[in-house]
């Protein structure tokens, strides 16, 4: 057949993460590549007895249309929580509901990137947010990151000397695939750097909750004087990914420019799942349930952590995670 497609679709591969998902279907196999939430501690039975509630009292509303932007409840919830967790200043305008994080990242290329511009990353990244920027004709630089995060001086010298950069994308805490998470010095000079170079920041952010080690840390966007840094989040990390209900906040004149991308792309999210996720906030306690979760995950670390130090090779070095769902970090990780 003589198909003439548009020129990225010369770029654009099958998605690793969507291969490693096929993987776990398999019963015989027990997978450490992706970042997978435990099934037995899904809130099954009050999720079914949510949607029973919103179906009944709200119904037609639940099944109907809703503004892209979101349920207004369900946003007014992430701000209020991100305000209190991250240190950030939102209120329910500053966000905008997306089909999970990922599609944050999609929306971002749409909002941000140009064919050849340049998109700044740590060494190594996220592979989903590669193939997600990659479509939109982007190249990528990769910066070199240490136990603390980015190095801030390599960056700016790439700063310094390139043209076209557009972005620089990070994930702060319990870094996938390390397991690294930035200090706090770190997150304050990205703040002043983007500031300095007028960059935007991506600070993708699905794991802050789940910490079952360390102190807390503000948000990048904490730091964030002049708006440069949009913070991504997802609730597939600590109620269930089935949902497919994520978010993406900062500046609200920036968010409009996401919004008008979204209309193009899905009109809105599933109306009923942030409805049901919104009902199951006010009906249930969230902090007990990720509190199970980091049980399980804690011990889980703690047991890979054990197992690697009893049978790897000594000279074998790795991350110890102090949260989040990415087994320890092993040297030599793939890169971009």
């Amino acid at each position: 057949m003589d198909i003439h497609y548009a020129k990225r679709m010369s770029v654009l591969k099958a998605s690793e993460i969507r291969e490693i998902l096929k993987v776990t279907e398999r019963p015989e196999v027990i997978s450490f590549a992706g970042g997978l939430p435990a099934p037995e501690l899904f809130p099954v039975k009050e999720i079914i007895n949510v949607h029973q509630i919103v179906l009944e009292n709200k119904g037609s509303n639940a099944l109907q249309y809703t503004t892209t932007e979101g349920y207004e409840p369900l946003r007014k919830w992430i701000a209020t929580r991100m305000n209190a967790k991250l240190g950030t200043s939102f209120d329910c305008d500053n966000v905008l509901i997306t089909h999970g994080s990922q599609q944050a990242l999609d929306l971002t290329g749409k909002v941000f990137l140009d064919e050849d511009d340049i998109v700044l990353c740590e060494s190594p990244t996220y592979l989903a947010a590669i193939s997600a920027f990659r479509a939109y004709g982007c190249s990528f630089i990769e910066i070199p990151t240490d136990k603390d995060g980015m190095l801030i001086e390599e960056l700016e010298e790439i700063l310094k000397s390139t043209q076209k950069v557009k972005l620089i994308y990070i994930i702060p805490d319990f870094q996938n695939p390390t397991g690294r998470t930035w200090s706090k010095q770190r997150r304050e000079q990205l703040a002043k750097v983007s500031t300095k170079y007028k960059v935007i920041v991506i600070e993708d952010n699905p794991y802050s909750e789940l910490r079952y080690e360390g102190e807390p840390l503000p948000s990048v966007r904490y730091f964030d004087k002049d708006g440069y840094i949009l913070c991504t989040g997802s609730f597939s990390k600590i109620l269930c990914p089935g949902f497919r209900i994520g978010w993406i906040a900062g500046d609200k004149e920036i968010i409009k420019k996401y919004v008008l991308v979204k209309q193009g792309a899905d009109l809105q999210c599933n109306t009923l799942a942030q409805m049901v996720i919104a009902t199951y906030l006010e009906l249930y306690d969230i902090d007990k349930h990720i509190d199970t979760m980091l049980e399980t995950y804690k011990l889980r670390r703690d047991v890979a952590v054990s197992t690697i130090k009893k049978s790897f090779p000594k000279e074998v070095k790795f991350t110890i995670p102090q949260g989040g769902l990415n087994r320890p970090g092993i040297a030599g990780d793939r890169k971009v």
